[in-house]
């Protein structure tokens, strides 16, 4: 095996929930690009659909599936064909989530209904799909990749209203310790990924005014705001024989802010 070999994917096959947005789309395209075969699963087919062209232009095969993972049959249903069409399961990534700053309320008057929803977007979500993967990890033997994505939020607070978020964010990094611990005697590795803002269409609204940027940039010792290629790295870390003795991480990827808290 070669130094660079070992960051390969040829014959993994991944799912990717939340695989039709800004940041699960780019992470489906790197793993078909190191050799995986890669389904991306959320409720809405044609971000989906653009996924999965861009994962076949990059020389894989990919395969869309519309379902909620926020429903356990949903999430059962997604591992089911992503099995069905390419025989097995590798790797899950949990990219769904999100809703950071669509629900804002201070801590001590913030609603059940806001909270419910953030939890079920952010945590539920990556409950149950991870469940259904692992169980179908477990009975092929082979050992298999966890990778969550958390956020800087589960460390930092913010003075901002994020209670639920922070929530969240903060339990799926405690999980990712948790379900590593649980499941090593597995072979499966599960590990998270912690960015700061990255620029996507969820929150180009917030990153469109200019003093909010200047005052995020201002924090953040590399001095700019993530973008979806600083994920890919690490991921690809994660997920291939690289990383085969890590786990349990929760990796910052935030230009070192967090360094600087």
């Amino acid at each position: 095996m070669t130094q660079l070999s070992i960051f390969s994917l040829d014959g993994r096959v991944a799912l990717v929930v939340g695989g039709g947005g800004a940041i699960g789309s780019a992470l489906g395209v790197a793993l078909a690009g190191a050799g995986a075969r890669v389904a991306v699963a959320g409720r809405t087919a044609a971000p989906l659909d653009a996924a999965v062209a861009k994962i076949d232009a990059a020389g894989s095969q990919g395969l869309p599936i519309v379902a909620d993972a926020t429903d356990r049959e949903g999430a059962d249903r997604m591992v089911a064909q992503t099995v069905d069409r390419f025989g097995r399961l590798d790797i899950i990534i949990n990219a769904a989530g999100g809703g950071a700053g669509k629900v804002l309320f201070a801590a001590e008057e913030y609603p059940a209904d806001a909270w419910d929803w953030i939890f079920e977007l952010n945590l539920r979500s990556t409950l149950y799909a991870t469940q259904a993967a692992v169980k179908t990890m477990i009975a092929g033997g082979q050992g298999g990749r966890v990778v969550n994505i958390s956020s800087v939020r589960a460390q930092l607070g913010i003075n901002a209203g994020y209670s639920a978020y922070v929530a969240a964010k903060g339990a799926i990094s405690s999980l990712t310790r948790q379900w590593a611990t649980e499941w090593a005697k597995y072979g499966i590795t599960v590990n998270a990924i912690s960015p700061t803002f990255v620029d996507t269409p969820q929150v180009a609204t917030m990153l469109g005014d200019p003093a909010f940027k200047a005052s995020l940039v201002s924090r953040i010792p590399l001095g700019r705001v993530g973008v979806t290629d600083d994920l890919i790295g690490p991921t690809l870390l994660f997920c291939s024989a690289a990383g085969s003795f890590v786990t349990g991480q929760v990796l910052m990827i935030d230009g070192g802010l967090t360094a600087t808290q």
